[in-house]
């Protein structure tokens, strides 16, 4: 779908305030209200987007339930579709007006939400607003983790548990375009052939008792280079029968601080490295970096070869539907938020 061009917004007064959901305290997604809150201004190298759709993500569910935020921000919300219409000191590549997406550090279930420009990009005129959306999330975490972390090079297995996660689906369509050899699991029948959908060249349930002998199988014995796990290490036993030598399992989930026990002797014996990371306390400069991987590997792909899966869409005063929906696991895609602005 091709979604006309907008004309450009003249400059506009800065709203003083705006409707956005607000996390009142740790707890279920009742937490999660409505409020009139102030419009932030955006600062040097920061632009000032009205939000028109929002993506919800894990992350979210995790930062609700615990009730804290690492940077005061008590608005949730990681990505965002929306236009450009203020501009901070040193902003030249990004006019008022601009349908663009963006990386934003919280704040992104509200109507107005400031984002750092070097994580802002133009929404690809091939996806609808709720479309684009939720692409930053998903190609964020996967090109810093397998390409930063991970150091994922063509010819080697790669794995992502989640196959139909609203990460896992976009991560499997970029990868398999490229040409990387992704395998899925997944956690029913029906999203194991959704996975195949989506790219992956093989998928298994991530509760068969013969995952690890079945991945052996599929690589040749060569087993996985590198594994994306966003399940709080649940599956760590079988991880480590599957992996190849020298290769690595990334966390992005820490299971509302799971932890879990390490058999040293079979890390030791193939050089496994287990390592981690979360998206929104790295460094803006690393950031950064991945945005130039993202704007040069994934742009050429999006609409054509990557399109989010949208699973369902609410309005943002009711995110909290939104996250019991999240909770429930069966989703397959993308749950999405739209912003309005009545």
């Amino acid at each position: 779908m091709v979604i006309p061009s907008q004309p450009k917004e003249s400059s506009m007064p800065h709203p003083e305030s705006q409707t956005a959901i607000v996390i009142k305290g740790p707890g279920g997604p009742d937490v999660l209200v409505p409020e009139r809150v102030p419009v932030q201004s955006p600062g040097a190298n920061q632009v000032l987007i009205r939000v028109s759709a929002a993506g919800v993500n894990r992350h979210d569910v995790h930062q609700r339930a615990a009730g804290r935020h690492s940077d005061g921000q008590p608005v949730p919300g990681l990505e965002v579709c929306g236009t450009v219409i203020e501009r901070g000191e040193g902003v030249t590549e990004f006019e008022l007006g601009d349908r663009v997406i963006a990386l934003v550090q919280g704040g992104g279930y509200g109507q107005y939400v400031v984002a750092n420009a070097v994580l802002v990009m133009p929404a690809p005129d091939s996806l609808s607003d709720l479309e684009a959306a939720g692409i930053p999330e998903a190609v964020f975490t996967t090109w810093w983790n397998f390409f930063n972390l991970m150091s994922l090079e063509k010819g080697q297995f790669a794995l992502f548990h989640g196959g139909t996660s609203g990460v896992g689906h976009i991560a499997l369509q970029a990868l398999s375009a490229l040409g990387y050899e992704i395998i899925a699991t997944s956690g029913s029948e029906e999203k194991v052939s959704a996975s195949l959908g989506f790219g992956a060249k093989h998928a298994f349930l991530y509760s068969d008792p013969d995952l690890a002998d079945k991945v052996l199988e599929c690589t040749g014995n060569r087993g996985i280079s590198a594994l994306l796990d966003v399940s709080a290490g649940a599956h760590l036993a079988q991880d480590l029968k599957m992996m190849a030598p020298d290769g690595t399992i990334a966390h992005v989930s820490g299971g509302g601080g799971a932890s879990v026990e390490v058999p040293l002797r079979d890390i030791m014996a193939r050089r496994i490295r287990i390592t981690g990371s979360l998206l929104r306390p790295l460094p803006l400069e690393r950031k950064a970096v991945v945005a130039e991987m993202i704007r040069k590997d994934v742009w050429p792909l999006l609409g054509s070869r990557v399109r989010p899966a949208i699973a369902e869409q609410f309005d943002f005063r009711n995110a909290a539907d939104a996250h019991r929906v999240m909770e429930q696991n069966r989703h397959v895609g993308k749950i999405m938020l739209n912003v309005s602005h009545d």
